[in-house]
């Protein structure tokens, strides 16, 4: 799902026919820059790449004429919409069709130009042959024009003292939805596979970010190479998890959506591609680590075995689990 990052820039991953009729889509991290007026992409999210990493396409907003859906116009690429931009049509594919339509609605709304408002006599003059007569005392009304699809629409921006704008076009990047994995090309029996996909993990040592393809299991996650491999990485045992939640050192590490995952040995500080896919991650390892300890240890208890006390707290709603 598209998001919002810390420069006030939408985000999100998407999948672009670069070479136009080609039928070929290739994954990009896509930056919507409203302030710069560009849609850029790049191979990667540039936190993951080498600083000053070019990025390997770009569109001015003032060449975008429409964007709309185009599942109908390429029925095999599924959720697919296009931009029609200057001579050319640029098609992409979303990751579901609610992210289809949040990239749909929020490119048209960034491509929305806005003509520069009028002075208070002559707007009023305007207004005044543009609008009908109207039965009764009149209500000062101020009206914009903006320029959509290369059409001029006139358009009221109060109505009685209060804004007209549509209030779900405010609350759309609001939304939360699951957002599916990209990749599901493991052969692991499908019955003990609770979610997998790509993520960004910290390197223990260097202290570098790699993109590995994780893999959460009944007993353990495991992070790959890629999802040809067939041997992991490293696997981690849910029995040595102590704790599972949204990072709280996120803005020191100037990384967003990052979760840690906090093992006996080590925390493990994981990126996630956006915000929703941050907060499954955190339910699913949550609720496999609250599967495996079984039913009767599913909420708070306490247990005393030789003479120790072991607490054990657990809260999969809110995302967290921890074991002292």
């Amino acid at each position: 799902m598209p998001y919002v990052d810390r420069q006030n820039r939408i985000c999100g991953f998407l999948d672009i026919e670069e070479n136009e009729s080609s039928g070929k889509f290739l994954r990009r991290y896509f930056i919507l820059d409203t302030q710069q007026g560009s849609l850029v992409w790049f191979m990667d999210n540039p936190q993951n790449l080498p600083v000053g990493t070019d990025c390997v396409g770009s569109l001015k907003l003032t060449y975008i004429s429409k964007v709309s859906d185009a599942t109908k116009l390429r029925p095999k690429a599924e959720f697919c919409f296009v931009i029609n931009a200057k001579m050319r049509k640029y098609f992409l594919q979303a990751n579901d069709q609610q992210d289809l339509v949040d990239w749909v609605n929020t490119l048209n709304k960034a491509t929305k130009i806005t003509v520069p408002k009028l002075s208070d006599n002559q707007q009023n003059s305007e207004n005044q042959r543009a609008l009908p007569d109207v039965v009764g005392p009149k209500k000062q009304v101020s009206y914009k024009t903006e320029i959509i699809g290369g059409v001029p629409i006139v358009t009221p921006t109060q109505h009685e003292g209060g804004d007209v704008a549509n209030k779900s076009e405010r609350e759309a990047m609001q939304r939360s939805h699951s957002q599916l994995p990209y990749f599901l090309g493991r052969t692991a029996q499908d019955h003990t596979v609770i979610k997998s996909g790509y993520c960004v993990k910290q390197g223990a040592v260097m202290k570098n970010w790699k993109r590995r393809y994780f893999l959460l299991e009944e007993n353990s996650m495991s992070y790959f190479k890629s999802d040809l491999e067939k041997e992991p990485l490293r696997m981690i045992p849910l029995k040595e998890v102590h704790k599972v939640q949204e990072c709280k050192q996120s803005d020191i590490m100037m990384r967003d959506n990052l979760f840690e995952v906090v093992t006996t040995s080590r925390t493990f500080y994981i990126q996630a591609d956006s915000p929703e896919e941050m907060h499954s991650w955190i339910k699913a390892v949550s609720g496999a680590i609250v599967a495996q300890r079984g039913p009767g240890r599913s909420a708070a208890t306490v247990r005393i075995s030789n003479s120790t006390t072991c607490y054990t707290k657990f809260c999969f709603n809110s995302g967290w689990v921890e074991i002292p």
